[in-house]
Formats: C-alpha cells, sequence, structure tokens
C-alpha cells in the first residue's frame, strides 16, 4: 500500500489483539496466505496497492521469462514472424505496450492488465489496484472519485528552458589565507561517539 504505513490485524490464525499487532509498509506472503491490515486514510491521492511477486505484476498470473526491457529486439523478431506470423516482441519497454492492446479475453475473466490514469496506462498488471483516499468523503460514499487534482506546483514537469549555470565554489575560497599556519590534530581515540 504505497503513500501509508498500516498495522497487520488478521492473519490465516485469525484476528491479531490490539497489543500484539505490527506497523509495517509492505507484507510478504506465500502462496494462499491471506494478511489484513488498518490504515488511516490521511494522506489524500490516489495509490497503489498491488502485489511485489514478479509473476503477478508482470501480467494476469502469467509471465514465466527474464525481463526484455531494454533488449533490441528488431532483428530476431522479424526472423520469428517469418515463421510465426502472429507473434509479438513482449515487454521491451515495459508492460505498458501490452495493456494498451485490449486483446480479448474470455468472458468470464476480469481484465487485468488494463487501465488509463491521468500520466498515461497504468502499467502494474495483475494484482493492483489503485485506492483513491479524498478528504471530507462521506462514510459509505463509493461513488468514483476521479483522479486526483494535484495541488498546483506538486507535478514533475519537463523543463524546456535555458540550463541554469552550474553552481561551483570559487576558485582559492576554501584555502587558507597566504601566511596562515594550518594546525592539524590527529584523532586519538573515539571519544564523543
Amino acid at each position: 500500500m504505497h503513500g501509508h504505513k498500516f498495522e497487520v490485524t488478521c492473519t490465516d490464525g485469525g484476528w491479531v489483539p490490539k497489543g500484539a499487532r505490527w506497523p509495517e509498509t509492505t507484507v510478504d506472503m506465500a502462496i494462499g496466505q491471506m494478511r489484513a491490515f488498518e490504515f488511516i486514510a490521511d494522506n489524500p491521492g490516489d495509490w497503489a496497492f498491488h502485489c511485489h511477486k514478479s509473476h503477478h505484476v508482470m501480467n494476469a498470473m502469467g509471465h514465466d521469462i527474464p525481463t526484455m526491457i531494454g533488449v533490441d529486439h528488431r532483428g530476431i523478431a522479424e526472423k520469428i514472424i517469418k515463421l510465426v506470423p502472429d507473434y509479438m516482441v513482449m515487454g521491451e519497454r515495459g508492460m505498458a505496450d501490452m495493456g494498451e492492446m485490449e486483446m480479448p479475453i474470455p468472458d468470464n475473466t476480469l481484465p487485468m492488465m488494463s487501465g488509463t490514469g491521468p500520466f498515461g496506462p497504468i502499467e502494474m498488471g495483475g494484482m493492483f489496484t489503485v485506492v483513491k483516499i479524498r478528504e471530507g468523503l462521506a462514510a459509505g460514499d463509493y461513488k468514483d472519485l476521479g483522479w486526483y487534482k494535484h495541488p498546483a506546483g506538486t507535478v514533475a514537469y519537463e523543463w524546456t528552458g535555458a540550463e541554469p549555470a552550474a553552481q561551483r565554489l570559487a576558485v582559492g575560497s576554501a584555502a587558507p589565507k597566504a601566511g596562515q599556519e594550518l594546525r592539524a590534530r590527529k584523532p586519538t581515540g573515539h571519544g564523543g561517539h
């Protein structure tokens, strides 16, 4: 759960008494396990809530291949397409390309690699959702809140102006004045630690 700390309140063994709960920012779970946690929704925004397991992150519980990000497939892909006409390279720029394709899926399957946010595709398919936190919501209000409206000046943007001059110390500014004696004292112990 990005943007918040939380307390683990339940495990496979049941509810954890208040005095035994522990604070976390991420929880590791094995296959078939469950955890429940509670957090105070006091940091407005659209926050990612997702699984860190690579086979959950890459797609709908599938890919068992090494990462291909940054690999130039052009030569080999052309050769493969001659043998397998429907072949397509996956993951050379991350998985957003796959999410944008909107390939057909069975009727009884939820899409796991789709979604577009305010800054483009939401690339992390699989075990992922967006938790929308806003100030002033009424209890039980489940309407779609739309995307978070960032306060002015808080969203990064590409700088297109002139590059600012590098700030450097003036030559000689840290040097001692002419004729000034330097006194260096070698440390003698660990006092003060």
